[in-house]
């Protein structure tokens, strides 16, 4: 009975959107952390931030402690990836800091801490597994843009590795001018340029452009909003599902039209069965 009442209360603790909240803000701080380090403390502030680095990964690993035993299911606990990754960071980052050979690994640990904040908020999860989901289609799609580049690569260098070496001597050289052009970084200079010997250079940069900057960038995006869009349908089915059965435990199902619709074809069925000779 006791056990049962301390899993209740650890649920509770785990399903509090307060709890949620101040889990998020430690997040914030452990980030802000990482970046007061960087600069020079005094000595006061020095032993401070040792002081917060110690209270956030005690706070981390009650935390994980927490959300395990509110888990009715032990077990179930470690079938979640993002489970496995929180305890994998909270565990690394509770290597001490001063020991010198180690001090590196740690420090680097508690960079990675940020990420934690993927794990506690449903959405930067959803967009995360979308990112991941959408490589393979993604990848047909960088392809396309490579062979785009090194056809780009090979007629710049040959038409204009006369007019500037430096950024068309040869085809790899040629690719990263191209990317510069891609991401509008000074690309009318290198066009003026070309354009003193070539007057109609300006169609190569312009088409270019249009093939990576406006094309590929609308395809990328388009694939990964409709990938964000099936995840976001699957989580809302999951969730729907979960409040289902919650409400099926407690038996505050009320019967959908669906059902309604069912239970008056089966009774409709059982009187023409009646109404035979």
């Amino acid at each position: 009975m006791q056990a049962s009442v301390l899993q209740n209360k650890f649920e509770r603790i785990r399903a509090n959107k307060w709890f949620e909240i101040f889990v998020v803000s430690v997040i914030v701080v452990s980030a802000l952390l990482v970046g007061a380090k960087t600069y020079e403390l005094p000595n006061g502030m020095a032993s401070v931030t040792v002081f917060l680095d110690w209270f956030i990964s005690a706070f981390f690993l009650t935390e994980i402690t927490i959300r395990f035993l509110a888990e009715k299911r032990k077990m179930h606990f470690f079938k979640s990836f993002w489970n496995w990754f929180d305890t994998l960071i909270v565990i690394i980052s509770l290597i001490p800091a001063d020991d010198a050979e180690l001090a590196l690994i740690a420090r680097l640990v508690r960079v990675f801490r940020v990420l934690r904040m993927i794990s506690i908020i449903p959405e930067l999860r959803i967009l995360l597994v979308s990112l991941v989901k959408a490589l393979p289609q993604l990848g047909y799609v960088m392809l396309l843009m490579f062979i785009i580049f090194y056809i780009y690569a090979a007629i710049g260098s040959t038409l204009f590795e006369n007019i500037n070496p430096v950024l068309w001597g040869d085809i790899t050289i040629s690719m990263l001018t191209l990317f510069r052009i891609m991401t509008f970084e000074d690309w009318t200079d290198v066009m003026y340029e070309t354009q003193e010997v070539y007057p109609l250079s300006w169609i190569f940069y312009l088409t270019f452009i249009f093939f990576t900057a406006f094309a590929f960038l609308n395809m990328v995006i388009g694939i990964v909003v409709n990938v964000m869009e099936r995840e976001n349908e699957k989580a809302r089915a999951e969730k729907q599902a979960e409040l289902l059965a919650e409400l099926e435990a407690q038996g505050n199902v009320e019967p959908t039209l669906k059902d309604v619709m069912a239970e008056l074809n089966e009774i409709k069925a059982q009187l023409k069965h009646r109404e035979k000779p």
